[in-house]
Order: C-alpha cells, then structure tokens, then sequence
C-alpha cells in the first residue's frame, strides 16, 4: 500500500501493518516519518527493538534469524533496518521478498531508505512488501512548495501565521527543510500557539545573532555601505563561516539579476517587488535603482570566483573579498579608472 507523508499519521490510527519501507533523500521528513512509525508501534506495545545497518559485506541472513529469534521475554518487537543505498542486491533482494511471504507475528519491520528509482520499484521484493505493508516515498521541498510546507507546519504546532511571516521563513531557508523546522520550533517556545505576525518572525531572527547575514544584505542593497561594513566585521568576530555569508550574498545576487532582467524586459518595477515581502521593498528596490542586470551578473562572477577562494581553488583573503563584492553591491566603487 502506497503511502504518502501527510497521510502517515491517520494510517497509523488506523493499525500498523508487518512493514513500513520509508525511502527518500530529504533527511528531515524521512526521520520524522520513521519516528512516527516507532511511536507508533511503542503505543501498541512493541518495546523492544533490533536495529540493522546494511553496509557493505552485511549478510542478509541476519535479518531472517532475526526475524525468527524468539524474545526472552516475549516481546513484540521492531527490527528497524537502515538500507542507506536503497538498492539491496540479489541477496537483499531475496532475503526481503522471503520476509514478506511469510512475516512474523509480534514482529514489525521498519525499512529505512534512500531513495529508490523505478527500477527498484518494480523489483520482486518491493511489490512483495508493498503489498503486505505500506511504502512511502518522501521528496525535497521545492522552492515554490516551501510557503505551504511551512504553514502547514506552523499550524500543526498551533501557530497561526500571517501570510508575510510565512513568506519570511521561507526565504529565510530557501528549502532547507532541517533550517525551517528549527525555526518553528524556535517560534513555538518564543511566542506559544495564536497568531503569528511578520513582525515577531523578524524579532525571533534578530534576536539568534547579534549581526545576522540577512541584515548585512539588506544593509548592502540600501546602500548603507559603512553599516554593512560593521556588520560584516561582527559577523567575522561571532565565528560565522564565510561559506555562509556568501551563499547569503549569492543568492540575493541572482534574484536581483532575475528582477532586473524582467523590468529590462518592460516589466513594471512594481510588479517585479510584487513576490518581495513588504519591508525588503525598499532595499531591493534601492539595489534595482542603483545597478542593472550586467552589474549584477557581473558580481555574480566575482562571487563564484570567491566561492574558489573558499575553498582553496583560488588565491585571495575571503573575508577581504566578501567586504569587496558587499561594498559593491552597496554601490561603492573600488577602483577607479586611471586618467
């Protein structure tokens, strides 16, 4: 039976069945799925649990044995079986597909896995299980999805956000589902359950650091170069890392590069400010009015160029070349022409 993540917890209600295959790349959603099932199982008495990692040379007899050990005491138990590569092989495959025909009683078993391909799918040994227990699949959270993956979450933790908070955590996580939940959480223990303005998601976020990445962004697009400048200094001194600060950097770089594309194009600067929550506005405007695409496709290049500094594919000082590329975006001009 084919399950699907938001439906997992009614399922679960309803009974639990001999197998759960849990596969997928997104670590967050898997670990809560698997968690759920565990909890699950904990509430119906299944107290003791056997976990099971396949690595390279596992011997899938081990399973089986498993599976047919008796409990000391009698127990209902869960083999929990981690499966990271989510291809078995012939002898996994075998060992699965012998499990399903026939699985014990008091017995539930909990695969782990990444994510399987259709291939897989169509295996013996996953339509064995699938038709004996449930499968799920869980996917990454697109960009265009985050909104409304982050409301529902917001609501089931007894929030009820405004629609410009929601937009401010997702940009904020831009898909970073692990960021995104430890931000609801954080939320949840700040405020309590009730309504959820925009204004005290920007406090919350204020409040984690002293100087925040996102700040020094918006301090570059206003144009407020020494602020910037302060801002980036105490970052460097809170320990941040300047991997971190440049994605931060990078990725507005490439809206701003999108944006100014389309009001070169004819579309209407408001219309462009339209998907911008309400009090980034006025910076993102300011850095549309003060550069056009080429200048940001241009700093875009520099970025990349100091992502190989970084990582040491590139000479140069990385601290000294972010304060570079945010005095530009800031509009300051670096060099100027000789004669």
């Amino acid at each position: 039976m084919r399950l699907y993540p938001d439906k997992l917890e009614a399922a679960l209600k309803k009974g639990l069945l001999p197998v759960y295959f849990l596969s997928g790349d997104e670590p967050l959603q898997l670990g809560e799925a698997a968690d759920a099932v565990r909890r699950a199982a904990r509430a119906q008495g299944f107290s003791e649990r056997e976990v099971l990692h396949v690595e390279k040379g596992f011997d899938w007899n081990t399973l089986l044995a498993e599976s047919n050990a008796l409990s000391l005491f009698a127990e209902k138990k869960i083999i929990d079986l981690r499966l990271p590569s989510g291809k078995p092989g012939k002898d996994g495959g075998a060992a699965l597909a012998e499990y399903a025909a026939c699985p014990p009683e008091d017995t539930l078993l909990l695969i782990t896995s990444g994510k399987v391909d259709k291939r897989s799918q169509s295996a013996k040994w996953y339509q064995a299980l699938d038709r004996i227990g449930a499968t799920l699949q869980v996917w990454p959270v697109e960009a265009p999805e985050m909104p409304r993956w982050l409301e529902q979450r917001l609501r089931s933790r007894g929030l009820q956000p405004e629609r410009e908070a929601v937009r401010m955590i997702a940009e904020r996580v831009e898909g970073n589902l692990l960021a995104a939940a430890q931000e609801v959480d954080k939320l949840v223990l700040l405020n309590g359950p009730g309504a959820l303005t925009a204004e005290q998601v920007e406090a919350a976020v204020a409040d984690s650091a002293r100087f925040d990445v996102f700040g020094l962004v918006d301090a570059a697009l206003a144009g407020d170069a020494p602020r910037a400048s302060r801002m980036l200094h105490g970052l460097r001194g809170e320990g941040v890392e300047p991997i971190l600060v440049l994605w931060a950097l990078t990725r507005e770089l490439r809206s701003l590069a999108d944006m100014a594309a389309q009001i070169e194009s004819g579309k209407g600067v408001d219309g462009v400010l339209a998907r911008v929550w309400g009090k980034r506005k006025g910076p993102v405007k300011a850095g549309l009015q003060r550069h056009n695409r080429a200048r940001w496709q241009q700093m875009l290049r520099r970025a990349a160029r100091l992502d190989r500094v970084i990582k040491g594919a590139a000479p140069g000082n990385a601290w000294d070349e972010l304060l570079q590329l945010t005095l530009l975006m800031a509009g300051v001009r670096l060099f100027r022409a000789a004669g």
